[in-house]
């Protein structure tokens, strides 16, 4: 709304000053043609006892994992693999979103039957990872930041045309205390970057799930860890509401709050994983955005799946949003080393898959007794500065 200078016209004519009527000029906002949609999506992504498996893994990245089980690296066995993440039976009731690499979206199983159309009736919303990867960011030491904002408009609208209903975006800063790191140009960048990135997509209907990651690396403790979170995830939201984000029609991924993978003092419990994560949270995250999906960063399946619970449990700070999960190697592990890439396996793997996706719903109801998937899934899943 503009109005000339104080809103008072002085007539020439009469002598007599009256107001101005102001001139006005509305700008229907990005997302007005998807909102109600938006909005929807977004609510039924952060469905309460359900999460999202992310199953986004890059082609080099999933070599990775097949290298694991000396698997080769083809568009088929790529395939095959998340055809059987897909086609689990029950999977519906833990997962409510799958996040899939682009390759994958445009799948189709053995049958013929597209990947989108197998989870839409499901009823499990289909995403995609829409950025590039990350670069050096110039004039810092060793920070990056995410690309993938050139032509993002026309992938976003030929992705919601195959049946995509939400994006995420991962930006990655790493806690470096001597150095100052994460630098305030790094915060700043990385956090402009996944404004634009949300407006963009909800321009073209999609659900962005903003990611501001914070690695596991580093020596220091969880107070700091909470500190910088906070810090972080403000100057996300501070960049979301100036670019003009519709915070209903959103999700949050971040880290949990954890001591660095070398500090001193060791790991933190749960019940101080969940208290510090919640806190930092309640400092940073706007109450009308519906959903906080964590990523696992590493964690162990087992110990991704207690600190969930624990969060969900945890008393005495406000928790306006659904807290629940966007796991990638917590849900799979299991899952991909009981495949072996063989076909008699498929069953085995599928309830493994199952049965870690059921130990996750429950959870986020704060309703998980520990135990799942037995020793193995206790096994560590870090990886200094993660990629993929």
């Amino acid at each position: 709304f503009f109005q000339a200078e104080d809103g008072i016209r002085d007539t020439s004519v009469t002598g007599v000053q009256t107001c101005a009527l102001p001139i006005c000029l509305f700008i229907m906002p990005h997302w007005s043609k998807f909102a109600d949609e938006l909005v929807a999506t977004a609510k039924k992504i952060a469905t309460p006892g359900k999460g999202i498996l992310a199953a986004d893994e890059s082609t080099g990245t999933i070599g990775k994992r097949f290298d694991a089980i000396k698997l080769d690296n083809n568009e088929v066995n790529r395939k095959n693999y998340r055809e059987l993440l897909f086609t689990t039976e029950g999977i519906e009731e833990s997962i409510s979103g799958v996040i899939m690499y682009e390759e994958t979206l445009f799948q189709s199983s053995e049958s013929g039957e597209s990947f989108v159309s197998i989870l839409q009736k499901k009823g499990i919303v289909t995403g995609i990872k829409v950025d590039k990867g990350v670069a050096p960011l110039p004039s810092t030491d060793g920070e990056g930041f995410t690309q993938g904002l050139d032509g993002l408009h026309d992938r976003c609208a030929k992705y919601y045309a195959q049946g995509a209903r939400f994006a995420k975006w991962r930006s990655v800063l790493q806690i470096n205390l001597k150095k100052n790191q994460p630098s305030p140009l790094a915060i700043r960048e990385n956090a402009w970057n996944l404004a634009r990135y949300a407006t963009i997509c909800q321009a073209n209907g999609l659900v962005p799930i903003v990611e501001p990651e914070i690695l596991m690396d580093g020596d220091h403790d969880l107070e700091a860890n909470m500190e910088i979170t906070a810090k972080v995830v403000q100057a996300c939201y501070d960049a979301c509401i100036a670019c003009g984000m519709l915070l209903e029609g959103s999700l949050l991924k971040p880290n949990m709050c954890l001591p660095g993978s070398t500090c001193a003092s060791g790991p933190a419990s749960p019940e101080q994983v969940a208290a510090a994560t919640v806190r930092a949270l309640s400092r940073s995250v706007p109450a009308a955005v519906p959903g906080v999906v964590f990523l696992s960063g590493g964690q162990s399946e087992e110990e991704a799946t207690l600190n969930l619970n624990a969060i969900n449990t945890v008393e005495g700070i406000p928790k306006p949003w659904v807290l629940t999960f966007s796991y990638g190697r917590a849900l799979q592990q299991s899952c991909i080393k009981t495949w072996e890439g063989k076909a008699e396996n498929k069953a085995a793997a599928q309830k493994a898959l199952l049965e870690r996706a059921g130990a996750n719903g429950a959870a986020q109801l704060g309703k998980y007794a520990g135990g799942a998937g037995g020793d193995a899934a206790k096994a560590s899943l870090y990886v200094a500065n993660y990629s993929y």
